[in-house]
């Protein structure tokens, strides 16, 4: 397998549309994620699940229309595959965020960013390679 043929012009590009998307959605992730936890008292993992499912909707939006550029007709699946990814994306971001958090006791939201970080590499090569 050779890499190189993967990593074209068209591909780095995807990918770098597709993290200043994400990184957009971190902004809507930490700001309902804080909402949740700081003003509405619900538990910080739930927080957690609250924001990041969130933003993973309006990344959705995003990477179709401005990332990938989709005329798939099929919205609908292609939502739920988006979502299908995103929801083992919050399965990993969590338990990296319970790692750091309760075993290594780092701040939550540093933690936060560093399951983020993870998460958008996995996000991304699964959406590239089966929804879009």
């Amino acid at each position: 397998m050779n890499l190189s043929q993967y990593l074209t012009e068209e591909f780095l590009m995807k990918f770098l549309k597709f993290g200043v998307v994400g990184f957009s959605g971190v902004f809507v992730d930490f700001g309902f994620t804080a909402i949740a936890k700081e003003v509405f008292k619900i538990q910080k993992y739930v927080s957690n699940g609250i924001g990041f499912t969130i933003a993973a909707t309006t990344n959705y939006l995003l990477n179709r229309w401005w990332t990938f550029q989709s005329h798939n007709p099929e919205v609908a699946v292609e939502y739920l595959k988006f979502i299908g990814i995103s929801l083992i994306g919050l399965g990993i971001n969590t338990a990296i965020l319970w790692a750091l958090v309760s075993k290594f006791k780092l701040n939550f939201y540093i933690s936060k960013l560093g399951a983020i970080a993870v998460v958008t590499i996995w996000n991304f090569g699964m959406n590239y390679l089966f929804t879009f």
